[in-house]
């Protein structure tokens, strides 16, 4: 079991609302009762030390940054300087460019970039993981593109962070997915799916079984639960991240 920590919040969903006001925007996200973030970009802050002032100041702390692969390959000192700014001990990587997941070998190469990052990171005391969307679960001869991402990279190297809804989007099961890749998964990202359209919606807003989630989540010892809303639609996005906390609260899992 793990003390898993679900009053978090990834700024890829308020990202119109940090692009113009970095600071003003945090604030607001502790106000609404979140604890810790996710960077994804610094929106108007401009770069990892002033977005450590400004969630500083909104007696936020940063729990972990989506860094590029482009950027962990060619820059990874740059990655490491800003998770030091940041006092981040996690970076992931968010996102495969078409160019880098069109096959097998696509990804077992990769799979070597992770690799390589990986381990810089390591010598730093930084953990990189990988963050799914629905296109790894494509099959290439028997494995998925998130089997040769993981079977070529060394546990302690390269984790996860699960998204639990693009895991359900593809076909799979989330709870499934948890316990497969055990202690690799430190992070999930959590939103819900509205049944007849599958949008994206707030946690409890839709079909997904989060009770049972973030359950086997606490068993594997997944250390973070962070909300993420790709697209809020007509709700205020500031609106749409409540409404995720006051469920997950009912749950019991803040």
């Amino acid at each position: 079991m793990s003390d898993l920590q679900c009053a978090a919040l990834q700024l890829y969903t308020v990202r119109d609302l940090t692009a113009k006001d970095f600071a003003g925007t945090v604030k607001k996200v502790a106000d609404i009762g979140y604890k810790y973030v996710e960077l994804a970009g610094y929106g108007s802050a401009g770069n990892a030390k002033a977005a450590r002032k400004a969630l500083d100041d909104a007696g936020l702390k940063a729990c972990s940054g989506h860094y590029a692969i482009d950027l962990l390959e060619k820059n990874v000192e740059q990655v490491i300087a800003d998770a030091d700014a940041l006092g981040i001990d996690t970076v992931v990587c968010p996102f495969l460019p078409e160019g880098r997941r069109k096959d097998a070998k696509g990804y077992e190469e990769t799979a070597k970039v992770l690799q390589d990052a990986g381990s810089q990171l390591h010598g730093h005391g930084l953990i990189l993981c990988y963050h799914n969307h629905n296109f790894e679960f494509q099959n290439f001869g028997g494995k998925t593109g998130l089997d040769i991402i993981f079977e070529n990279t060394a546990p302690h190297l390269v984790g996860a962070e699960i998204d639990c809804y693009w895991v359900q989007f593809a076909g799979a099961d989330p709870v499934e997915q948890i316990t497969k890749l055990g202690d690799r998964v430190r992070l999930l990202h959590l939103k819900d799916m509205t049944k007849d359209d599958k949008h994206f919606a707030p946690v409890g807003g839709g079909v997904m079984k989060y009770d049972q989630i973030l359950a086997t989540a606490k068993k594997q010892a997944v250390r973070w639960g962070i909300v993420e809303q790709d697209q809020t639609y007509g709700t205020p996005p500031l609106d749409a991240i409540k409404m995720s906390l006051e469920s997950l609260k009912k749950l019991g899992a803040v």
